[in-house]
């Protein structure tokens, strides 16, 4: 195919069928940048919950979570 039916046939395929429209508000509200950020506070840290439960089954070799199982109280509904 030469250059000329390669344009004929490109400018068809781009005008056969119904052009996609997309609606004008909703493209304009995808685009917006996220203006708030979701933050949930937790009442009891996941790492020392897993950390004491791990402590019951086996002996940890060195104490690297220690500082986080003590600043954490053994109640969960009690305040810092």
């Amino acid at each position: 195919m030469d250059e000329k039916e390669w344009e004929e046939q490109l400018a068809r395929k781009l005008t056969e069928g119904e052009m996609d429209t997309e609606d004008t508000e909703e493209a304009a509200r995808k685009r917006l940048p996220i203006k708030t950020e979701i933050r949930i506070q937790a009442q009891i840290d996941p790492v020392v919950r897993e950390t004491k439960l791990y402590r019951q089954m086996a002996r940890e070799v060195d104490d690297r979570y220690d500082r986080w199982v003590k600043e954490e109280p053994s109640d969960p509904d009690s305040k810092k």
